[in-house]
């Protein structure tokens, strides 16, 4: 591969304007990203490594996307740094970033994402995939612990269906 690692920076605006305050700036980009809409701060990016979409992605290939998001400035910034009086600072943050995150770990949910355009292909000739691959492993049988395991999934579906048969009509 060759290429050393980086790191995505997102860039995060206040009322339209860059946040020039080096400490406010710095804990913005490491809020955890559920407090973020799911865009990271700092995307690593390592040759090789897997990444998913947190967003659904133009399919004219506009790869960024932006959220806003609101923060509790006070809740992040040191005490030297923080107003004065009681009131609450909460501004809109808007946030530019890659909507990916890496995929070593991903859920349920996202991983039905993936198959489920995948086992919609018909024809191995619809399908391309974006990385050295041999296609000999689309060609391989299922051992037999999978068939069991198919066999017993399906027994269970019927069961599953006589017992709620008001559910399947």
């Amino acid at each position: 591969m060759g290429h050393p690692p980086m790191i995505c920076v997102a860039q995060d605006t206040c009322k339209g304007k860059a946040i020039e305050d080096p400490i406010l700036l710095k804990k913005l980009l490491e809020l955890s990203d559920n407090k973020t809409e799911h865009l990271p701060g700092l995307l690593p990016f390592v040759p090789g490594m897997p990444d998913i979409s947190t967003q659904n992605i133009a399919t004219e290939l506009g790869l960024i996307n932006e959220q806003i998001f609101r923060v509790d400035v006070a809740d992040i910034l040191p005490k030297d740094k923080k107003r004065k009086s009681n009131q609450k600072t909460i501004p809109s943050i808007k946030r530019t970033a890659l909507s990916l995150v890496p995929a070593y770990c991903i859920t349920t949910h996202k991983s039905q994402a993936v198959y489920v355009p995948l086992s919609r292909v018909k024809r191995l000739i619809d399908l391309t995939i974006l990385r050295p691959f041999d296609y000999k492993i689309l060609l391989m049988k299922p051992n037999k612990s999978q068939v069991a395991e198919i066999e017993r999934l399906d027994q269970l579906y019927m069961k599953t269906r006589l017992r709620f048969s008001e559910w399947f009509q």
